[in-house]
Parts: structure tokens; sequence; C-alpha cells
């Protein structure tokens, strides 16, 4: 190890606090701990913004034969619709799909952060987001069904299954565990823990490669390694990145499908 990195190990603070987990403001006036507008913030806003800008132009004056802007929008709506919300739900998915359009295309272009240069950082990596974006949906499924049903056979629907009377007490625990508190949990984390686990290796693999050139001369070819297999790293990252955004999307019109439903 070189002098210098010695020198710059020596100025990390260690152990590590709660607070290293929290990143910066990015306002130049915003005091060091001041977290309400981060890098992260700033990213979902810019998502947000993206979002808006691109289906107001795409539709603003559309076409018989549609341009280029407006064909990747109808594609993007169709898929969503015709493969997720009309196959999950059936015929009364198709006024599902504009929320569930406008929640893929949200996921997946906050998940894409994660690999585009400067950013390399996925706002669905901090638990937060994801958490509010499976309240959205657990909240909506909820409402859809005491809203189809009514509240007392939506809740007979959703808590007792066709068994034998004697198994209902075992069975309601777990019906109630399963549709109230596993659902909104595990869409939560289960995007939130892929998209962590995506930042972190890519920036164990490209740190790596800079440790290894600093550490000695020796290691240059293993960081050579490094970096190559960081780049195999981030188009696989991208099928994850991707596959994310589908699984969450497809499992909330699944919950839907299950609250219009008759009987379990």
């Amino acid at each position: 190890m070189t002098e210098q990195s010695i020198v710059l190990a020596a100025d990390v603070p260690f152990p590590p606090s709660v607070e290293d987990f929290y990143l910066p403001s990015i306002l130049p006036w915003a005091e060091h701990n001041n977290y309400w507008f981060t890098k992260v913030t700033f990213l979902v806003w810019l998502t947000v913004a993206i979002l808006i800008v691109f289906f107001l132009t795409a539709y603003r004056k559309p076409q018989l034969v549609p341009t280029k802007k407006q064909w990747l929008a109808e594609s993007i709506y169709g898929f969503v619709r015709n493969n997720i919300s009309v196959d999950m739900i059936g015929p009364r998915g198709v006024a599902f799909a504009p929320y569930l359009t406008t929640l893929f295309c949200f996921i997946f272009l906050n998940n894409l952060w994660g690999i585009i240069p400067i950013a390399q950082i996925s706002p669905n990596s901090h638990i937060a987001f994801p958490a509010v974006l499976a309240a959205i949906s657990y909240i909506m499924f909820i409402f859809v069904g005491i809203r189809h049903h009514g509240f007392a056979k939506y809740m007979k629907t959703a808590l007792i299954p066709p068994a034998p009377w004697y198994i209902l007490p075992l069975l309601v625990p777990i019906e109630f565990m399963s549709n109230f508190l596993i659902r909104p949990f595990s869409l939560a984390v289960r995007l939130f823990a892929n998209m962590f686990a995506g930042h972190v290796l890519l920036l164990v693999f490209t740190l790596g490669g800079f440790a290894m050139v600093s550490a000695n001369a020796w290691f240059v070819p293993f960081s050579l390694v490094s970096w190559v297999l960081t780049i195999a790293l981030t188009f696989l990252e991208f099928l994850v990145i991707a596959l994310q955004a589908y699984v969450f999307t497809v499992l909330t019109a699944s919950y839907v499908q299950g609250a219009l439903a008759d009987g379990h």
C-alpha cells in the first residue's frame, strides 16, 4: 500500500455511523446534514419530469401514421395494457392500464439511473421509495376490492378460504398475514434488495480495480479483470432493472385481480 493510500485511509472515519447511510444535500447553500434535497431526490424529480415531457410531447399531435416518439409511447402502453393488465386482470384490466404503465415506466427509469454514468445510483436502492410504491399499490388493490365487493364480502373472501371449519383458526391468520402484511413488505423489499445489491456489486468491482492499482503494480492485471467484470455486470444489471420493473407491475396487477375475484 502506498503512503498516499495510507493517508487517505486514515482520513476515513471508522467505524461508520448511521449518518454515513444518508447522502448529503446537493444544494450549495445547505448544511452537510440537511438531507431534504439529495442526489436521489433530484433523480426522482428528473424521472417524473422526463416521463411527463415524453408522453405529453408524444401524444400532443397524434397521427394515424405515428412518429417515432408516438410509436415508442404507444408500444410501451400497449405492452403493459395487453401483456400485464389484460393478461392478469382480464377485460377489466384496461381500466388499470394507465396506472400500471406509469408504475412500470417510473420504476424502470428510476432503476436505470443505477447504470448511467455520473448518476450511478438508483433511487430504488433506498428503501423509502420502494416502500411508498408498495404502499400505493397496497392501498389501491384493497380499495378496489372493497369498492367491488363491499367491505364485509371483501374481508370474507380475503380472510376465509374454502376449507373445513376446524382448519380456519389456523388458515385465517395465515391469509391475513399473506394478503395484508407480506404483500406490501415483499413488494418493497424485493425491489429495494435487487437495486441495492446491484449498486453494491458495481461499486465493489469498480473501486476494487482502483484499489489494486494503488496498492501495487503487480495487481494491475487483476484491476483490468475487475473492470471487465464491472462492464459485464452492468449488462446483467440492465436485465435486472427491466425485470424488477416488470415483476413489480405484474405482482400489482395480480393483487388487483385477486381483489376483484369472487373467491379464492
